[in-house]
């Protein structure tokens, strides 16, 4: 006698694990959260103005140049404010309604973000006098790194 194909390759385990879900009450889920706190997004907004400020004073230490401090903020400036844009949209009201709108937020603000940095990006020649390239590229790249660096400070869960 042959094995039924379905369960033999174990594709009823999703409802055997729905069987298994048991919701969590307000106090499991409120110690959840202060086991595992989220990361707020103004936090990786405030490191990213950080580290445009510095990376705008080391331009003009190395350089010498006001253009090339300029040039190098104006970079960081093309990530933070859309960044800004981002977290205050993910934060809104609207966006924690339910789980659909707020992954329906989630991509619509991504792709304003992604339009606001690209449209500063094409504006930058016509906003800087004296523009530096090179300057503005790394301005905009140590900027985009703090996400990264975000995420290994982040707080740790605490294990169970």
């Amino acid at each position: 006698m042959a094995l039924d194909p379905v369960r033999r390759l174990d594709f009823d385990a999703d409802e055997r694990e729905d069987q298994e879900f048991k919701p969590l009450t307000s106090q499991e889920a409120q110690a959840l959260r202060e086991r595992d706190p989220a990361l707020s997004p103004w936090w990786v907004v405030s490191l990213q103005c950080v580290a445009g400020v510095a990376v705008a004073l080391v331009a003009w230490g190395v350089s010498g140049k006001a253009s090339v401090a300029w040039s190098a903020a104006y970079g960081a400036l093309a990530v933070i404010i859309p960044a800004a844009l981002f977290a205050r949209g993910l934060m809104s009201q609207f966006s924690s309604l339910n789980a659909a709108t707020a992954s329906f937020g989630f991509f619509v603000w991504e792709a304003v973000k992604m339009a606001v940095s690209v449209a500063m990006i094409v504006l930058a020649p016509r906003l800087i006098a004296d523009l530096s390239w090179l300057a503005l590229m790394v301005g905009l790249f140590v900027t985009l790194k703090m996400y990264w660096l975000a995420l290994l400070k982040r707080p740790k869960p605490e294990q169970i």
